[in-house]
């Protein structure tokens, strides 16, 4: 779960903003936006995963929290507005996580493990991090995707759009 940086805290208003300003099209007027519980197929590396997609504060500030189980193939994709150091913790939930920290080009940078109801922030080395990826632990190296590997931010982009979202808001387009 996204802790509580004063720094992305700031960012998470901004993207409450900017997000939620109009995404969509003619077409989209005649089907209900997706939700925060939605999954959406996205490819990171050579796998496709099953990703929910928190972009709005309420969301990420939610993140797993609560949650029993999670499918093998799913995950919760963190969406922010600009590039900065990131930090997640367990508050509230009782699986065992890695975080996978990904750069605004979609290239996945670093990736750790986390311990259920561990409040310690889990921070990224870089501070060049705009999407955040929790998957089962284990779920990356049991999968082959590692760092160097990249996001399919054109899916991400749609996906957002699918949600009514604005992916510009997020630099994607």
């Amino acid at each position: 779960m996204f802790s509580r940086l004063p720094l992305a805290t700031a960012f998470a208003a901004i993207a409450l903003a900017l997000l939620t300003a109009c995404g969509g099209g003619e077409a989209d007027k005649d089907t209900p936006p997706k939700t925060v519980l939605d999954f959406f197929p996205i490819k990171i590396g050579a796998r496709t995963v099953r990703m929910q997609i928190a972009a709005l504060p309420a969301e990420q500030q939610q993140g797993l929290m609560f949650r029993k189980t999670m499918g093998d193939d799913e995950g919760m994709i963190f969406v922010f507005t600009s590039p900065q150091q990131m930090g997640f913790w367990m508050r509230n939930t009782t699986l065992p996580l890695d975080i996978g920290y990904i750069d605004p080009t979609g290239e996945l940078k670093e990736i750790y493990p986390m311990y259920p109801l561990d409040e310690r922030s889990v921070s990224s080395r870089s501070r060049n991090i705009q999407f955040c990826l929790e998957m089962n632990q284990g779920w990356f190296k049991a999968n082959g995707v590692k760092p160097g590997d990249k996001l399919d931010l054109k899916a991400l982009a749609e996906a957002l759009k699918a949600r009514g979202l604005k992916p510009e808001a997020a630099g994607l387009r």
